[in-house]
C-alpha cells in the first residue's frame, strides 16, 4: 500500500511558504511564478494556515476590492488539516474528499516536510491500479 512519503519521494518535498503579514498580491504572485495552488502559512516556523487560489477567490467575491491591500491572514484558512509521511494514500485520499480540500500540509511532528495536492492523490491511486491490472492481465494470461 502506498504512503504518502512514496509520493513526497516522487514529485519532491519542496513546500512554498508565505507570512501571514504579507500581502495577498504577493502570495497570488508567489503562486504564479511557482505554479501552485496554494501556499502554506508559516508564522514564526509554525504552521498557520494555507491561503490558496480557492481563499482568494472566495475572499475577493467578499471584499471586491480589497484584495489588492489584504494580508494573507485575512484571507487564508486558519484551520490546517495534515497528514504524516507513513499514512496510506487511501487515508490521504478520504481526509482530501471528505474536507473538501485540495491541498493537505504533510507534517512530521512539528515539522513540515511536504505538501500533497488531490492532483498528487489522483495520480498515486492511478498508477497503483495500472499495476494492478498489470498484475492481473499476467495472472490471466499465464505470463
Amino acid at each position: 500500500m502506498e504512503k504518502v512519503r512514496d509520493i513526497l519521494a516522487r514529485k519532491g518535498s519542496a513546500v512554498w511558504t508565505v507570512a501571514p503579514g504579507a500581502k495577498v498580491q504577493a502570495a497570488l504572485k508567489t503562486m504564479a511564478e511557482k505554479n501552485v495552488g496554494a501556499l502554506v502559512v508559516v508564522d514564526k516556523g509554525k504552521v498557520v494556515g494555507i491561503c490558496s487560489e480557492r481563499d482568494y477567490a472566495r475572499g475577493a467575491a467578499a471584499r471586491p476590492g480589497a484584495c489588492s491591500t489584504a494580508l494573507v491572514r485575512e484571507m487564508m484558512s486558519g484551520h490546517v488539516l495534515y497528514v504524516t509521511p507513513d499514512e496510506s494514500v487511501e487515508q490521504c485520499m478520504s481526509l482530501m474528499t471528505s474536507k473538501r480540500l485540495r491541498h493537505l500540509p504533510v507534517m512530521e511532528g512539528d515539522k513540515l516536510v511536504g505538501l500533497v495536492s488531490i492532483g498528487d492523490v489522483v495520480n498515486s491511486v492511478i498508477e497503483q491500479q495500472k499495476v494492478t491490472i498489470s498484475h492481473l492481465e499476467r495472472y490471466i494470461t499465464g505470463t
